[in-house]
């Protein structure tokens, strides 16, 4: 695995944040995998951001600690959870390869000046729900935006309070 690492950090951190995510390789297959690493400090508490996308699905996880090599433990363990938990679901999506080739494109943008603090673009690819749902899960994220791959509407998947799952379809 390859490591794109931004932010404020001296050579020992970043040794630190690679031999931690190195423990992730033996869950990818690919060694072109590129992991992206932000480190801010924000406040007192320091934020530390792992983005790695992969062929057919992306994990991201972040984790804010006083103390950024707890934060590098943490989010490592967090990423690895994720892996162990939807191990079987990716297995079984990579052997039906419904999705060659995912890419997210995330470009970040913050304005001080307006309400919106941060933006991100992503490139829709065709998917059916079941994958839908399992990108948001492999995010961290309570919602997804995706293009149906059966009615090629743009579609918003979230999670309900209850813990299940709603769908918003665009015309």
């Amino acid at each position: 695995m390859k490591y794109i690492i931004h932010g404020d950090n001296t050579a020992s951190i970043k040794e630190y944040i690679e031999q931690k995510l190195d423990r992730l390789d033996k869950y990818f297959n690919n060694a072109d995998i590129t992991a992206t690493i932000v480190t801010k400090k924000e406040g007192r508490k320091q934020k530390i951001e792992v983005t790695i996308p992969t062929s057919s699905f992306t994990l991201r996880n972040e984790v804010y600690d006083d103390d950024l090599y707890a934060a590098i433990d943490n989010v490592v363990d967090k990423l690895e959870r994720q892996i162990r938990k939807n191990k079987d679901k990716i297995n079984k999506r990579n052997n039906k390869t419904l999705i060659e080739d995912f890419e997210a494109t995330l470009e970040d943008e913050f304005y001080e000046e307006e309400k919106v603090v941060k933006r991100k673009k992503v490139e829709l690819k065709p998917i059916d729900e079941e994958e839908a749902i399992l990108e948001m899960e492999l995010l961290g994220h309570t919602f997804f935006v995706y293009k149906d791959v059966d009615t090629d509407n743009i579609c918003v998947l979230y999670k309900r309070r209850n813990g299940n799952y709603g769908i918003i379809e665009t015309k």
